[in-house]
């Protein structure tokens, strides 16, 4: 098996996972009771570092902000999945860092999040992690 498999199945999940996250992360259901919380968030303007601001200001940008680094995420993975086998070999730190990254991410989804999250963040790592131990110099020969 060639690590390019994996890197781009985890960059379709990853542009999959940010578009979701992106659509998503802004929805309640009203079953939650959370709209008292929400208006507060809202409703109220402090001033930071010359900006006015609400906690829903503060909110979004980190939503987004997430959202923005799964984009980014799967551009790499696509890219490293399109490198050559001794590029590659040269980046071990960098594919297994990219790897530890969504295993950390997935470890942080199933301590404060649900099984959507859990799910893409460990297919994932999984992905990055099978793609990383690869041998690309060994992955090349494979036919």
């Amino acid at each position: 098996m060639k690590p390019s498999l994996f890197y781009r199945i985890a960059a379709v999940l990853l542009v999959l996972f940010g578009i979701a996250h992106t659509v998503g992360f802004r929805q309640s259901s009203p079953t939650w009771g959370v709209e008292p919380v929400l208006g507060f968030m809202q409703s109220r303007h402090f001033d930071v570092q010359g900006f006015s601001r609400t906690y829903w200001d503060l909110f979004l940008a980190a939503g987004f902000s997430v959202g923005v680094f799964y984009f980014f995420a799967a551009a790499l993975a696509w890219q490293l999945g399109g490198l050559p086998a001794e590029t590659l070999a040269n980046m071990r730190a960098t594919v297994w860092s990219f790897a530890l990254c969504f295993v950390a991410l997935t470890i942080v989804s199933c301590l404060f999040l649900f099984s959507l999250p859990i799910v893409f963040s460990g297919a994932i790592a999984v992905c990055l992690t099978v793609a990383a131990s690869i041998d690309p110099g060994q992955a090349s020969n494979d036919r």
